[in-house]
């Protein structure tokens, strides 16, 4: 019998960690072993495979690591990724971020080491590529797969914006940490009869504040999709914390929404790989802007604020047992597709179903709230109407 195997797939984590990245490790892993392929590890995301030593003599242990069913398992049940993750465009490396290996031959203030990259695949024997990503990480996978790379992705995102899939891995998970802890701040607001504002993740897309809104977690809700009049907000979180017998009330605020003639907040001006500025900084503005508004609506009485960024805290932990499942029927998707020789799709789950398309639609489109369909513009929050025959979590891009 022939001892060959059938190939050797690479497995890569980009982007912020969710609950859900090791369970989809797992779950290619085993099955890859089980059809008698080799599994690789790539640490760092991209940045594992780009910083690679291409002599057998170097130390590459902290790029990569053959994966075995012991480790899969051990990692399966936890959250983050034992992978680790970084936000790398090999496409686009600023100079002082290029291997040092490498200087003498990429020294402009941004580099394309695809070059490399695809050298390094072939220095580790990596036939197959699956990359567990959001739209930044697979945006790059899609670049490999132009240059003739045999690519197979995985969504991955809490913000749940990668387009062609109605879920991303995280999301769950994401959703409910922030109904959790919501819940946990209640006491609070309630105690001392104030308006909280609370910052969620979101860039471009509000579905972790439109979801949380929508399940009961806050009164109101403003998203990336639509720029918000901080009056109008003031005078219905006024309302909605003077008809609440506990005299408090719950703003959800995406981390990328505006004020009406107002731009995006960002922390500082540095930006990662992609050339995206750290956002932060929504939630404060609109608290002390709330705080400046509330006796206007409360018969001249100023209402305190209670002002708290999630941030991470809706991101930690171990996965909820949909960032269990969907995972692993990932996983085992994009393998049933390498299989069959199928490649350059995106593995999805589309009006209930699981199924593939083509991995470009990742960078052809993007992935935001419907506003028409799902959002209040009037009241600032989702619309609670025609949910009949709609995906488990409500809303996509399509409506």
């Amino acid at each position: 019998m022939s001892t060959k195997k059938p190939g050797v797939i690479g497995i890569l984590t980009g982007g912020g960690d969710v609950p859900g990245l090791n369970p989809a490790i797992r779950a290619v892993t085993i099955r890859a072993l089980r059809e008698g392929y080799q599994v690789i590890g790539l640490r760092r995301g991209w940045g594992g495979l780009m910083d690679l030593v291409r002599d057998k003599n170097a130390d590459n242990s902290p790029n990569y690591q053959l994966l075995t069913e012991e480790v899969v398992n051990r990692a399966g049940r936890t959250g983050g990724t034992f992978l680790h993750t970084s936000r790398t465009n090999a496409a686009k490396v600023k100079k002082e971020s290029v291997p040092v290996h490498l200087r003498e031959k990429y020294h402009e203030e941004r580099n394309d080491l695809t070059e490399e990259i695809l050298k390094n695949l072939d220095f580790l024997g990596i036939d197959y590529l699956i990359p567990i990503g959001g739209d930044d990480t697979l945006s790059y996978a899609v670049r490999l797969l132009k240059e003739g790379f045999k690519v197979i992705a995985i969504p991955k995102t809490m913000d749940n914006d990668v387009p062609g899939t109605d879920y991303c891995i995280g999301f769950s998970t994401c959703v409910t940490r922030t109904i959790n802890l919501t819940n946990n701040l209640r006491t609070i607001g309630g105690s001392h009869e104030r308006i909280m504002v609370l910052e969620v993740f979101g860039r471009y897309a509000g579905f972790t504040a439109m979801l949380p809104t929508m399940a009961g977690a806050a009164n109101r809700c403003v998203i990336p999709e639509w720029k918000f009049n901080i009056d109008r907000l003031a005078e219905l979180l006024v309302y909605d914390r003077n008809h609440n017998p506990s005299k408090y009330s719950i703003v959800m605020v995406s981390e990328g929404a505006t004020f009406e003639g107002g731009e995006m907040v960002f922390q500082d001006g540095a930006t990662d790989a992609f050339g995206h500025a750290k956002l932060g900084g929504i939630g404060d503005l609109v608290s002390a802007e709330l705080q400046n508004r509330t006796a206007k609506y409360n018969n001249g009485v100023t209402i305190n604020i209670i002002n708290q960024k999630l941030g991470y805290m809706v991101r930690g932990g171990d996965p909820d047992a949909i960032d269990s499942v969907v995972p692993m029927a990932f996983g085992n998707l994009a393998l049933d597709l390498l299989i069959k020789g199928i490649h350059g799709r995106l593995v999805v789950l589309k009006n209930g179903r699981y199924d593939n398309v083509p991995l470009e639609v990742v960078t052809g489109s993007k992935k935001v709230v419907n506003v028409n369909e799902f959002y209040n513009t009037d009241r600032y929050r989702p619309k609670y109407e025609s949910f009949e025959m709609k995906p488990l979590f409500i809303m996509t891009s399509e409506g």
